[in-house]
């Protein structure tokens, strides 16, 4: 028999997968001149109509279901975390889709584009090869829309990823979401080998940590007779079996999954892939992909995991301080903005991680609200860094952002409003989201994990603060980088990030009482 199907409530996601695979079409038959508005249209497009179905099955205030034959979750989590994603969708889109702060575009027709001879590997300039088939001698083709296919499918993973039920469907999703990742890493037209360095790396560390997440899986499918959370759980509490398996499985799904989030020391790749990627995709996976692993992460600790806690807890523990010590020590000897970003995330993954085992609903919900937070402002700040240009590209390393200020105040100004809530100052939502995942450790008995992220986050404000003295109380160099006059799509994509930064920062009732509206099913 056929597995009864919820469309409506699993419609967003279908819209995302279905205009993904349209996407494909678009890209193989339209002419290439109409392909980039047909992308641009068709992925906002669907990113709106999916939000729209989103809004109207939860308006309905819906009891937590599982669908497809138990492979699917839709539950309170499941809509917040879709909503985040849909709306940091929407922001990284308008970003890849602007072509005004760099002309042409940020992206070459095709991964596989090499690199010009001579070009060396962290050169600045535009080292593509001359390409005359196009009419514009050394410029890589001005339509490069490949890349709008990529962002939906791993939308469209990112959706299945946080709302799977069992060990194989989030299998499924953690390939879907990847692979596009590792290709839109390689596309960017400047810097083409540290470009392709970044996918390479990606990929195979990604490789190895799929290939732990599967022997993790097959471990607890030998322990459990099952690869779905409610029956690992089930198995787990009433089993007199050795729990050798289970632990061994559960310690390599942990592994898998960490590395997506980026927390230490499963990090090693996101210093090198956040600086060679192009700047938009940066800004998409950094926020993006922050909240799939962690939405993840949440349901296989909550859900499949949660009786266990006490076996797993400690191993954790360590984790979570490793990860915000890495993070704040190292993010201090960073010259470059989107490496000491990236260190920054990784210490922010520390503290999402302390959200996460907080095996309560108040542990749920601040770590809901803490991926909503920090998915905008990270969005916001990546915009920002690309807008910093010198006659090489972008200006990324801290000596060329001295005197900021006095070139372009109002960029100066909300980028220092960006960094003083990723440091946590209040009236931002760094502060509101800190404050919620410290209280519910706090209300979970880890009062010495929340003074070691109290530490490790004083120390991490000090290489925002940096930037921010270098910004306003050092002398621009005479060849210093202007700032560009950033297009519709890109100022767009600052201002709903800025927005969103202060009324969470103000008003965070109305999300937070959406994030605790009600825990998993399984």
């Amino acid at each position: 028999m056929a597995p009864p199907i919820d469309y409506a409530a699993i419609a967003p996601l279908l819209i995302v997968l279905a205009a993904a695979c349209i996407s494909v079409l678009v890209e193989a038959f339209l002419p290439r001149h109409q392909r980039w508005p047909a992308q641009v249209t068709l992925s906002i497009v669907a990113v709106g109509v999916a939000g729209l179905a989103l809004g109207l099955y939860a308006g309905g205030t819906p009891d937590g279901i599982t669908t497809l034959a138990d492979a699917l979750a839709v539950d309170r989590p499941t809509l917040f975390l879709w909503g985040t994603l849909l709306a940091l969708g929407l922001g990284g889109i308008l970003l890849i889709a602007d072509r005004s702060v760099e002309p042409g575009g940020a992206f070459v027709a095709s991964a596989a584009s090499r690199a010009a001879v001579g070009a060396g590997g962290g050169g600045g300039r535009l080292d593509v090869p001359e390409d005359r088939s196009y009419g514009t001698p050394g410029l890589a083709p001005t339509m490069q829309t490949e890349v709008f296919p990529f962002t939906l499918f791993a939308l469209s993973g990112m959706m299945a990823f946080v709302a799977a039920n069992d060990l194989l469907t989030m299998f499924v999703a953690l390939e879907v979401l990847s692979l596009p990742l590792y290709l839109m890493c390689g596309l960017a037209r400047r810097r083409r080998l540290l470009s392709q360095e970044a996918a390479v790396k990606y990929f195979l560390l990604g490789a190895f940590a799929s290939a732990f997440f599967l022997y993790g899986l097959a471990l607890i499918y030998g322990y459990a007779g099952s690869v779905r959370f409610t029956d690992i759980a089930t198995a787990a509490a009433g089993s007199a079996r050795s729990d050798a398996l289970l632990l061994g499985g559960l310690a390599l799904l942990i592994v898998g999954l960490m590395f997506k989030g980026s927390v230490a020391p499963f990090h090693t790749w996101t210093p090198d892939v956040y600086q060679g990627a192009p700047t938009p995709v940066t800004a998409f996976m950094a926020a993006c992909t922050k909240v799939a692993a962690f939405g993840a992460i949440l349901r296989v600790l909550h859900v499949a995991f949660g009786d266990t806690r006490w076996e797993w807890r400690g191993v954790l523990w360590a984790i979570v301080i490793v990860s915000m010590v890495v993070g704040a020590v190292l993010g201090l000897t960073q010259t470059d903005m989107k490496r000491m970003i990236a260190y920054s995330s990784i210490a922010h993954a520390g503290f999402l991680l302390l959200g996460a085992i907080s095996i309560t609903e108040q542990g749920v919900s601040s770590t809901l609200f803490y991926l909503l937070a920090y998915g905008f402002t990270t969005l916001a700040v990546f915009a920002v860094i690309s807008l910093v240009r010198n006659a090489d590209g972008e200006a990324t390393h801290l000596s060329q952002w001295a005197g900021l200020a006095k070139r372009s105040p109002v960029v100066a100004g909300v980028m220092t409003f960006l960094l003083l809530a990723l440091a946590g100052i209040p009236l931002t939502s760094g502060f509101t989201a800190k404050f919620a995942v410290f209280s519910a450790a706090l209300a979970d008995g880890m009062a010495p994990l929340v003074v070691i992220a109290l530490v490790a986050s004083a120390i991490a404000a000090f290489f925002y603060v940096r930037v921010i003295v270098l910004m306003y109380f050092s002398e621009p160099a005479a060849d210093g980088p202007t700032v560009t006059v950033p297009g519709a799509f890109t100022t767009a994509a600052i201002t709903l990030g800025v927005l969103i930064t202060l009324l969470l920062g103000i008003v965070p009732t109305l999300a937070l009482d959406w994030a605790g509206g009600g825990g998993f099913v399984g």
